[in-house]
């Protein structure tokens, strides 16, 4: 497995730019549209814990968790553009990832943050 397996992130040609910060260097928000999120549940199958159990007991990267992980955040972050891009928006700011148990089957993972529209300076 190489690094592309274990990262995230957006392609350089996204026509929705997602940043972490309040805003874009050389950029002006020239609207503000409001909260957009993205929002996806995993479980998590038996095989996966059976190693993970496994794993914990010797120590180590659960690697096929972690890779879990950054496949349900990625799909977060694709549902959160979707929404950006349906309102409008070519921008999303202070995005945030939540992420949480979901009922004891599964885990809740919330992309959210600030759809606006940006302009060049």
């Amino acid at each position: 497995m190489g690094i592309e397996d274990f990262g995230g992130g957006q392609t350089a040609q996204a026509d929705v730019l997602v940043v972490t910060t309040n805003d874009v260097p050389g950029h002006r928000v020239t609207q503000v549209i409001g909260e957009v999120f993205g929002l996806t549940v995993r479980s998590r199958h038996l095989g996966s814990q059976i190693g993970a159990g496994l794993k914990s007991m010797i120590g180590g990267e659960l690697k096929g968790l972690t890779k879990t992980l950054v496949e349900t955040r990625n799909q977060a972050m694709e549902r959160l553009v979707e929404q950006a891009r349906a309102r409008g928006a070519n921008a999303v700011l202070m995005m945030r990832f939540d992420v949480s148990e979901a009922a004891d089957v599964g885990t809740e993972v919330c992309a959210y943050g600030t759809a606006a529209v940006i302009s060049k300076e």
